[in-house]
């Protein structure tokens, strides 16, 4: 069973490892009566805090458990913490992944020392394909979150968080398979169970959240969200068994507000956190819990994104947070249109970025173009702003 020595046990044998992480006050993102502090996992040895639960687990094998060698499967950041383990222990490794797994972690696990078999499908196809290597091969199963070794590992932050704000209010901890959540919900409950635990999932992949509504672990039909750390369709047993007894709720973000929580941590606090890590913060920000006048911990999972996801969420981010925006204007095709739209958006202050100058549409009047703006904008109420200007100025907005 789960117990608080097994995690202060975790915490001693991970010492030589796994890095204290810092705990920071985030002063940007501490507005309007909240108070916002980020346990910045995604600076951990690996980039996410997987490292814990996977070394751990592995350093309490047997000898033939080794000498079978490891098998594993994760979307990336556990097949880190296994490679790197297993390798540092002299034992052979094998991770399955879901051949959508981003490139760079995919890598990364190679470059750590792990076999790397790409499967079809999601976490889960992924999961019964190692499963039944498993079978085939006689290796020894690390499994990402429902073991109750690889749940002391991840407890071991609860830990740290005490340690580091004895005094704090609030948690958020992302869930995917619950393994973390339930490690850092059994640390922090079992010696401060006043600390309210907050438990965050994308709201395309809400596997914890739906089997805590139906009573027992379901199985979604499908998960679709960026942040591939936590696209997991059913959750463990173990991990639902503690989230069910240690957890106080368990809530849900949108694609959008994750892409907003990756931006505001770049360009706000210099952090780098990939989907599964931010969407704690965005929890944070988007009110999904009352947290003002509260100490609230962010917990920062992992920093392990893809350049070529980042690029594409930072414009999602910028669009969510209103700091990019398009206008469609109907204009009459005679001179002078263009420098009177574009006067306005500077008069606002605003940034044109594109345009585009159309009037092939055979829907519109012969004598009418359609101009299409992009725009830098500093928030909701500059974008509103120029609309109205626009729509005063006798400008029609199509959209």
């Amino acid at each position: 069973m789960l117990t608080l020595d097994r995690i202060y046990h975790a915490a001693y044998i991970l010492k030589p490892v796994a890095r204290k992480t810092d705990l920071i006050y985030a002063a940007n993102l501490s507005k309007d009566g909240k108070s916002i502090w980020l346990k910045t996992e995604n600076l951990q040895l690996t980039g996410s805090f997987k490292l814990r639960g996977a070394y751990y687990k592995i350093s309490q094998l047997g000898e033939a458990q080794r000498a079978a060698g490891i098998i594993a499967c994760s979307a990336g950041n556990h097949a880190q913490g296994v490679a790197l383990a297993a390798t540092r222990m002299g034992i052979k490794s094998i991770v399955c992944m879901p051949d959508g797994a981003p490139i760079s972690k995919v890598e990364a696990t190679k470059a750590l020392g792990a076999e790397v078999c790409l499967v079809k499908g999601a976490y889960d196809d992924a999961y019964q394909h190692a499963v039944k290597l498993q079978e085939e091969t006689g290796m020894t199963f690390i499994h990402p979150f429902n073991d109750e070794e690889v749940i002391a590992g991840q407890g071991t932050i609860g830990l740290e968080i005490l340690d580091q704000l004895s005094d704090v209010d609030t948690v958020f901890v992302p869930i995917g398979g619950g393994g973390l959540i339930s490690g850092v919900a059994f640390a922090i409950k079992s010696l401060a169970p006043n600390v309210q635990v907050i438990g965050v999932q994308a709201e395309n992949a809400p596997g914890m959240a739906e089997s805590l509504k139906q009573g027992a672990p379901v199985t979604l039909e499908t998960v679709r969200t960026f942040a591939d750390g936590i696209a997991v369709k059913h959750p463990g047993d173990i991990t639902f068994d503690l989230v069910s007894r240690y957890v106080d709720r368990v809530v849900t973000v949108t694609e959008d507000e994750i892409a907003a929580a990756i931006l505001a941590l770049i360009e706000k606090q210099k952090v780098i956190a990939e989907g599964a890590g931010a969407v704690s913060v965005a929890a944070a920000l988007f009110d999904k819990v009352p947290i003002e006048g509260k100490k609230a911990v962010c917990l920062v999972s992992g920093g392990n994104i893809d350049v070529n996801i980042l690029s594409r969420v930072i414009t999602r981010g910028l669009i969510t947070a209103g700091r990019n925006a398009t206008l469609q204007i109907a204009l009459e095709d005679k001179p002078g249109q263009l420098v009177g739209v574009a006067r306005i958006v500077s008069e606002c202050g605003a940034n044109v970025v594109r345009v585009d100058h159309g009037s092939s549409d055979p829907s519109t009047p012969i004598t009418s173009c359609m101009l299409t703006i992009g725009m830098e904008t500093r928030d909701f109420a500059q974008i509103e702003e120029i609309r109205r200007k626009l729509k005063a100025a006798g400008f029609r907005i199509v959209n």
